[in-house]
């Protein structure tokens, strides 16, 4: 596997490097002392996956807080989706900065989100599934969300909004408050 450092601090994407032979392909997603030299963990607790029957779904801006910290390695096994991270870690040199890459089932790339930034996705394609290997159990007590199009994180998504959830809609803006 490729490790791609992204320009937000901690942020990853992960590149498979499949061998291949007549019965298809192989790669390596996970690998616990990869990981841990490039100081990302702990290893994942639970295995979650999302949806989306309907080309621009979305989804975000989600994280959970100091209280009970995760971080998601994040993947399409169907479909097509913009996945951003957004850093909302105070004192961090990329504190408010956001990043976007697309995964497709195709590319087979993750992305590793550190703990207390903010991750979301805009679907591409229609019947798009994502998978999220997370470090923490969700903790209702500790989510935390921030609206997709806050005019304070300026991300350029590249297609229109169709589908969206009241709750995610309805996130208060950042205002300047550190909120991580």
């Amino acid at each position: 596997m490729r490790y791609e450092e992204l320009p937000i601090r901690g942020a990853w994407l992960l590149v498979p490097e499949p061998a291949h032979d007549e019965r298809g392909l192989f790669a390596r997603l996970w690998d616990v002392a990869e990981f841990a030299a490039r100081g990302l963990g702990p290893a994942p607790v639970q295995l979650n996956t999302g949806w989306s029957p309907a080309r621009g779904t979305m989804r975000g801006l989600h994280w959970q807080s100091a209280e009970a910290p995760e971080a998601k390695l994040v993947r399409v096994v169907r479909g097509a989706a913009w996945d951003v991270v957004v850093d909302l870690r105070p004192g961090s040199p990329t504190y408010r900065h956001w990043q976007g890459v697309e995964l497709t089932a195709e590319n087979r790339h993750a992305v590793w989100v550190p703990p207390l930034c903010a991750h979301g996705y805009l679907t591409l394609a229609g019947d798009t599934e994502l998978q999220y290997a997370a470090t923490a159990p969700y903790t209702p007590a500790a989510a935390r969300g921030a609206r997709w199009n806050d005019p304070a994180l300026g991300i350029a998504w590249p297609a229109a909004v169709s589908v969206i959830s009241d709750r995610d809609r309805t996130w208060p803006l950042l205002d300047g408050e550190a909120i991580a």
